[in-house]
């Protein structure tokens, strides 16, 4: 039987991969802090595995989660420069990526004696990409094929998901219970490099890792926000949060008022999900305090609509909350904007509007 671990082993294997790459650039200006930063995040991966068995202590993630929280707070992780230098064939010309001033400039270790040598390159570093003009051909050069790598991974999730709990081995399932969507998402990903090597034809197979090593360096500490803000809506809901806010709700909410309690329901979603950073964990806080006891049975209304509508309102508050990096602040630094909070600031009015019309939506359909 299959289970999800497999992924999990995966992943922390590509972290303390790009852990290696970084920790060999000697030129790299936060070599030794990226290196640590990304090598715990790997091994804590598999190392979860045994905590949850019970053969390791819980308390060892934890100070590894404090080791991790100090290198980011000491300023340790990160890029120093958005000025990349060639090092492989198509690795670019060292012009700057993006319309921000570079901070920074990273010297490079000089390349061995021979051919590299010879022409003029610098030592591979896990920072090389390509260039505007050369990004540009790319481009044209494959047009839609571009494409082909991203799509393959939605259509194997699907798939996997869908059939694949359907197979079984004698009398056993393939797959075990509850992890057909996450090995479809993950044989998705694998498939999807795969192809994208087969199709891009890159000067390396290394050439995804190293890419990797470089967008999440580029990214930083706020890559893992996701990961820790769902932990935290566990936390939460586990603690209780969502009866407390429950009492406090009662006692202010206008006896009778269906209204108050849209509103409230709905703006309440969309400011967890702001100071949460993620509508899947503030969901359920709002729904044990408003949705389900005042909404659908105080005023006998559709638990289907309103929680539908529930989890729209608080994907307003994703658009404008720097909490929800991976939508907000991940964009910014990939596209090395000059203004880190710009995507929120594009996307205010919209989520304004979106939360506005969600509310009078389940106000007028779901009573």
């Amino acid at each position: 039987m299959i289970t999800s671990e497999w992924l999990y082993w995966l992943i922390g294997a590509f972290f303390v991969v790009v852990a290696v790459l970084i920790a060999a650039d000697a030129g790299h200006a936060k070599r030794l802090g990226n290196a640590a930063f990304w090598g715990i995040l790997g091994v804590s991966f598999p190392v979860g595995t045994f905590v949850v068995s019970g053969a390791v202590p819980a308390w060892v993630l934890g100070v590894a989660v404090l080791v991790m929280v100090a290198l980011a707070g000491a300023g340790l992780t990160g890029t120093t420069s958005r000025t990349r230098v060639a090092a492989v064939p198509g690795a670019g010309t060292g012009a700057p990526t993006g319309p921000a001033d570079p901070t920074g400039t990273v010297e490079r270790v000089p390349a061995q004696e021979g051919v590299a040598a010879a022409q003029g390159r610098s030592a591979t570093s896990v920072l090389a990409t390509t260039g505007p003009e050369e990004r540009a051909a790319s481009a044209r050069r494959f047009g839609n094929r571009l494409f082909v790598p991203a799509l393959v991974v939605p259509v194997v999730a699907v798939l996997v998901a869908t059939l694949g709990p359907l197979v079984r081995i004698g009398d056993r399932p393939l797959l075990a219970e509850g992890s057909a969507t996450l090995t479809g998402l993950g044989l998705g990903s694998v498939l999807a490099v795969v192809v994208a090597v087969l199709v891009l034809r890159p000067p390396s197979v290394a050439t995804p890792v190293r890419e990797g090593g470089r967008l999440l360096q580029a990214i930083g500490w706020a890559a893992l926000l996701p990961q820790m803000l769902s932990t935290l809506g566990i936390v939460f809901t586990q603690a209780g949060v969502g009866a407390a806010v429950g009492t406090i709700t009662k006692a202010v909410l206008p006896d009778g008022s269906l209204l108050a309690a849209v509103v409230l329901y709905c703006v309440g979603t969309a400011v967890f999900t702001v100071i949460m950073g993620n509508a899947f964990a503030a969901f359920p806080i709002m729904t044990a305090a408003i949705g389900w006891p005042v909404l659908v049975q105080q005023f006998d209304g559709n638990p289907a609509a309103i929680f539908a509508i529930g989890m729209l309102a608080g994907f307003c508050g994703t658009l404008v909350t720097p909490m929800a990096a991976n939508f907000n602040l991940v964009p910014a630094a990939l596209l090395e904007m000059r203004d880190k909070y710009g995507p929120i600031k594009a996307q205010l009015p919209t989520a304004v509007v979106l939360l506005a019309v969600n509310t009078g939506i389940m106000y007028l359909v779901a009573f």
